[in-house]
């Protein structure tokens, strides 16, 4: 079959969205064979912004020189990421993807030191357990791509106490993978395994290949979809052994005596839940945002977004 070509914005944008709508794992590494050489020139046209977003959330909560640090680049395409980190500081990168040709592209930039064949979701990541200071996953969390229930081989190939950072559309056609993603994220955090940093929603992701994606508010001639940015913290081993502690069941009443005297009276207290990861802080200037929301609509801010680290 003829090699995909560069073109105009409507040919990239009907190419994109040919892209999207491949359910087939198989079929969309072969799509992106072909894509390969023209990816990059078609996601500039495209405006597309999460690599540069997501390293920028990532290189914000980081803890230490970037320098030092490995970092692995899952999906890792032509390398947009890996560009995006060596411009930061990060040098030390290996990246890992299904599509040789996409590993050919990468391979040009001279910027890993390990590039890697592996599909995610059809065999585990080619590393030990621990390996990694920061692993990113970014544009590749669809259906027909990387599955949520791959999401635990990423945290385990990081290191304790090191970063994972993901990425995924929000806009309508990806809205049931992004459930399902983050059912499986909260479920990791639920169990101790990792602890939320950070849910960015961003509202200018890539121009949308239909007017039906359109953000709300922008014209369908330049419309925008949606996506959103996860930052989870990996446990360290003393933090994972303190959560598995038992705990009093939630929404029970429990006795709480005063300390002014035996013949004190003892008052009920109610334990409740703690809320999920409360994504980005609310901006000043915007109006009030439930703060479990992670619709995809939000401003730009992350610094705002990163709890403590």
């Amino acid at each position: 079959m003829a090699q995909e070509e560069a073109g105009s914005l409507p040919e990239v944008l009907a190419r994109v969205g040919a892209a999207h709508g491949i359910p087939d794992l198989a079929q969309k590494l072969h799509f992106y064979d072909r894509w390969a050489p023209d990816y990059d020139q078609d996601v500039a046209t495209l405006q597309y912004c999460a690599p540069r977003l997501a390293v920028d959330c990532l290189t914000q909560a980081f803890p230490g020189p970037p320098h030092s640090a490995l970092i692995l680049d899952v999906a890792c395409g032509t390398g947009l990421v890996a560009a995006e980190l060596q411009a930061r500081g990060f040098l030390q990168l290996h990246g890992v993807d299904g599509s040789p040709e996409m590993l050919k592209q990468a391979r040009a930039r001279g910027l890993y030191q390990r590039l890697s064949l592996c599909t995610l979701g059809q065999e585990p990541l080619p590393s030990p357990e621990g390996t990694f200071d920061a692993v990113l996953i970014v544009g590749a969390l669809s259906d027909g791509q990387v599955p949520c229930s791959a999401i635990p081989e990423l945290l385990r190939v990081t290191k304790p106490g090191g970063l994972v950072c993901l990425t995924t559309r929000t806009n309508s056609s990806n809205l049931q993978y992004k459930e399902a993603l983050e059912a499986t994220l909260d479920s990791l955090e639920q169990a101790g395994a990792w602890e939320c940093l950070v849910a960015l929603p961003v509202d200018r992701w890539e121009l949308a290949t239909s007017e039906l994606e359109v953000v709300p508010g922008t014209s369908a001639k330049d419309g925008f979809i949606s996506g959103i940015i996860y930052l989870y913290r990996k446990q360290k081993a003393t933090q994972v052994e303190e959560n598995m502690k038992p705990e009093p069941p939630w929404n029970m009443q429990c006795t709480v005596v005063s300390e002014q005297g035996p013949k004190a009276k003892a008052k009920s207290k109610r334990l409740l839940r703690p809320k999920p990861c409360p994504g980005q802080l609310p901006d000043p200037n915007s109006e009030p945002r439930d703060p479990s929301d992670r619709s995809g609509a939000g401003p730009h801010s992350i610094s705002s977004s990163i709890k403590g680290s």
